[in-house]
């Protein structure tokens, strides 16, 4: 079936960067929209980015101007490139991506496993 893996998370000092990384795999026949969300620890999981299959982008406004979404079609992955992180983006890092595994099953919502991203000096 559809799977979606996160890749990139770690520990990294105020002002540093990451990039994580979203894979999808198994059968798909298209992919739609794809996003990144965040879940600070006892928070709930709120929007970080989103891109569509033509590339449009937005972001929440906490991230505008430091982190960068991007998606490889060829690929089926989405990445969230991160600078000038802040302590305040520490959270469990989560892909989302809205797929039809096939062209007769309607679009459905994926997530990942999440990833952990810790901003601390």
């Amino acid at each position: 079936q559809v799977q979606l893996v996160e890749s990139g998370g770690g520990l990294v000092q105020p002002g540093g960067s990451l990039r994580l990384s979203c894979a999808a795999s198994g059968t798909i026949f298209s992919i739609n929209a794809m996003g990144w969300y965040r879940q600070p620890p006892g928070k709930e999981r709120d929007l970080v980015a989103i891109i569509t299959s033509g590339g449009s982008t937005n972001y929440a406004d906490s991230v505008k101007g430091r982190f960068t979404i991007s998606r490889d079609n060829a690929k089926n992955t989405a990445y969230l490139q991160m600078n000038s992180l802040k302590p305040e983006d520490t959270a469990v890092y989560y892909c989302n991506a809205d797929i039809r595994p096939r062209s007769y099953i309607r679009l459905q919502r994926y997530w990942g496993q999440g990833t952990q991203v810790t901003v601390s000096s």
